[in-house]
């Protein structure tokens, strides 16, 4: 089992989102690439970065994502509004081990499967967001009346060979896992499945151990120091 720690960036500061509302905003660095720097010395040797400006269409922060990709010696992904092959391969250029795409495999699965087998599995991976199992988008503002599950098993047959679920409902909550949800999610993805999305205690962690889950994304249970992180850091990331 692996726990990866959230960068998300917002008006260049790194801050979490209570169930991605803009206007439940804690900021917890002012510095972004200082936020990366303080992971990496906690032990953690993987980041997940999201560019919440981006996702939501309010300009983006590469800039500063190119600044932590010059100062870690640890890899890590990008998400947030990379929704075409040019837009993947410039985040990729910039320093990133690998890049998320979550919009554009709802919405334009042809550019999506294009990315695909441009980049290979290995640097582009799915991230389907969900309120329990109705697929979200554009930043989490958009219901698509989808069913996860549905979207999951697209996925697959498509090639990609690893998955992140984020739960909506619950992240930047504390309030627990929802791992009926996951447990769901876990049979109908056969590869390598990353879930997010409410980690408040080390039992989540463990609760996702038990149904199979490879990783974990934390933010605000390692940001409130609510989760030993150390405890997770390591493990195969495909």
């Amino acid at each position: 089992m692996r726990l990866i720690p959230a960068v998300d960036i917002r008006g260049g500061k790194a801050v979490r989102l209570t169930e991605g509302d803009p206007e439940r905003q804690t900021v917890y660095f002012e510095d972004p690439v200082g936020a990366a720097l303080y992971w990496q010395s906690q032990g953690a040797d993987y980041l997940h970065v999201v560019d919440l400006d981006a996702a939501i269409g309010g300009g983006d922060n590469r800039g500063q994502i190119s600044k932590i990709a010059q100062v870690l010696s640890i890899p890590f992904e990008v998400g947030g509004g990379i929704r075409s092959l040019a837009e993947a391969e410039g985040v990729l250029h910039s320093g990133a081990a690998r890049v998320i795409i979550g919009t554009t495999l709802v919405k334009d699965p042809q550019e999506a499967q294009r990315m695909l087998d441009s980049l290979g599995p290995e640097r582009l991976l799915p991230s389907i967001d969900g309120r329990g199992l109705e697929v979200m988008v554009s930043g989490w503002r958009e219901g698509q009346a989808g069913d996860v599950l549905q979207l999951v098993r697209r996925a697959a047959e498509m090639g990609f060979r690893t998955l992140i679920y984020t739960d909506v409902r619950r992240d930047g909550t504390l309030q627990g896992l929802d791992l009926q949800v996951i447990a769901r999610v876990r049979e109908a993805w056969p590869h390598y499945l990353i879930a997010g999305g409410g980690v408040a205690s080390d039992e989540d962690v463990l609760g996702l151990q038990e149904l199979g889950v490879e990783a974990a994304i934390a933010g605000k249970a390692l940001y409130e120091g609510v989760v030993d992180g150390s405890r997770w850091w390591g493990g195969s990331l495909d």
